[in-house]
C-alpha cells in the first residue's frame, strides 16, 4: 500500500482518502474561531482550534492537520514564532491571519515559510477559497515526469525525486516554493505567463495576483542563485511572466 508523507507523520493513501481534510485554526479570538469553523465546516472540512501557539504545537502531534490557519498576534507565543517552530519540523501548508497591514509583516510571514497571507477583517468566503486552492494544489502535486534531472552549474533539479541540490547540499523548499519551481522546471526554456502560473499553483481565482509571484520567485532565487557571478536560472519578463532557463548542453 502506497504512503503519502504529511509533515512529520505518514498516512496510507487508503487512510487519507477515507477522512475529511482537517484544518487547525490558531487564533486567540473566540469569535474568529467560531466564524472560521462554521465557514469551513460548511465546505465539509473538519476543524480543530487552539488559542495560542504553544497549545497548537501540542495539538499538531495528536491531530495531524492537513492545513493550518495561523493568527499573528497571540499571547504566550506569537504567530511568527509559532510559524518558525512549525517549519522546523513540518512543511504543512499555512495561511497567516493578521490585523497588521504593513508590507514588512507580510514579507516576514512569507520569508518565514507561510504559504498565504490574509489581513483582518477578512471575507470568510475568500479564506475558504484560499484553503481550497492550497489543498487542491498540495493534493495534486506535480507528477513524475520520466525525464532526468535538470543539471545547471552548481544546481540540480530532480522533479521525479522532488529533490533540489545547490553545490553538495540539498535545499529545503516549502510546498509553495516547490510547486512554483516544479511548474517552471517542467516547462524549462518556455516563458510561463503570470496568470498561467497563478492558476496552476494557487487556483484560477488568483490569476490577477501577480505580487504573489514576485515574492515567491524572489525566494526561489535566493535559495538557488547563490553564485553572484553565475548565470541566472530564472529570467523575468516584465508584465508577462518567468522562464526557467534550459540546462546547458552536456
Amino acid at each position: 500500500m502506497n504512503s503519502v508523507a504529511i509533515g512529520a507523520s505518514t498516512w496510507s493513501t487508503d487512510e487519507r482518502s477515507m477522512r475529511k481534510h482537517l484544518v487547525l485554526v490558531i487564533d486567540d479570538e473566540p469569535p474568529i474561531q467560531r466564524l472560521v469553523r462554521a465557514r469551513l465546516q460548511a465546505d465539509g472540512y473538519t476543524v480543530v482550534t487552539a488559542s495560542n501557539g504553544a497549545d497548537a504545537l501540542a495539538l499538531m502531534e495528536d491531530q495531524r492537520p492537513d492545513l493550518i490557519i495561523l493568527d499573528v498576534m497571540m499571547p504566550v507565543m506569537d504567530g511568527f514564532e509559532t510559524l518558525r517552530r512549525i517549519r522546523s519540523q513540518s512543511q504543512l501548508p499555512i495561511i497567516m491571519l493578521t490585523a497588521r497591514t504593513a508590507d514588512a509583516d507580510r514579507l516576514k510571514g512569507f520569508h518565514g515559510g507561510a504559504d498565504d497571507y490574509l489581513s483582518k477583517p477578512f471575507n470568510p468566503d475568500e479564506l475558504a477559497a484560499r484553503v481550497a486552492a492550497i489543498l487542491r494544489r498540495t493534493a495534486g502535486s506535480t507528477k513524475e515526469t520520466g525525464r532526468g534531472p535538470l543539471k545547471y552549474p552548481g544546481v540540480e533539479i530532480d522533479l521525479d525525486r522532488r529533490r533540489v541540490t545547490v553545490g553538495d547540499e540539498e535545499v529545503r523548499l516549502s510546498r509553495t516554493e516547490w510547486e512554483l519551481l516544479a511548474q517552471l522546471a517542467a516547462n524549462a526554456g518556455r516563458v510561463m505567463l503570470h496568470g498561467e502560473l497563478l492558476a496552476r499553483i494557487w487556483g484560477p481565482e488568483f490569476r490577477d495576483e501577480a505580487h504573489y509571484l514576485r515574492t515567491w520567485v524572489s525566494r526561489l532565487r535566493a535559495k538557488l542563485e547563490t553564485d553572484p557571478d553565475g548565470a541566472p536560472l530564472i529570467t523575468t519578463f516584465p508584465g508577462l511572466g518567468y522562464r526557467l532557463e534550459s540546462p546547458p548542453a552536456e
